[in-house]
């Protein structure tokens, strides 16, 4: 792996003094689900990052852990929504190992478009050690 790409995906690893994420009012927000117990994904490290300078850079917004319903709530504060295009980083290989699991997948990125900064946007993630899923929640 190229020194530039592994400082990148280094860039993106959660730490333990992450910050949890105030809960605001929010017209985007998230919710990760563990399918493989059935339970809320808590503690899971996640990123919000917005594609900036022409579409060649990421900016990060927030860093934050899932709450013990597995949600982050409070994405973007209000006024911060864009219309652009976003990607949310979900550090799912620390999730795993902190629960004595083995993953196939070191992290998860989903990246989406949002056009009308005053829709709601709603980003679930179902998440199991083998796979994942992700859509547009209501």
């Amino acid at each position: 792996m190229s020194g530039s790409r592994l400082r990148t995906l280094q860039g993106h690893l959660c730490s333990p003094e992450g910050r949890a994420m105030e809960h605001t009012t929010s017209l985007l927000t998230t919710h990760v689900l563990d399918t493989a117990s059935g339970l809320p994904a808590q503690g899971l490290c996640l990123q919000l990052s917005r594609l900036e300078d022409h579409g060649r850079l990421w900016t990060e917004l927030r860093k934050s852990y899932t709450d013990t319903d597995g949600r982050c709530p409070g994405l973007l504060p209000p006024g911060q929504m864009k219309v652009g295009t976003y990607k949310l980083f979900f550090d799912t290989e620390s999730y795993w190992r902190k629960r004595g699991q083995e993953s196939f997948y070191p992290y998860v990125e989903v990246v989406f478009t949002i056009k009308d900064e005053t829709h709601k946007f709603h980003v679930p993630l179902l998440l199991s050690p083998w796979s994942y899923t992700t859509y547009r929640g209501s």
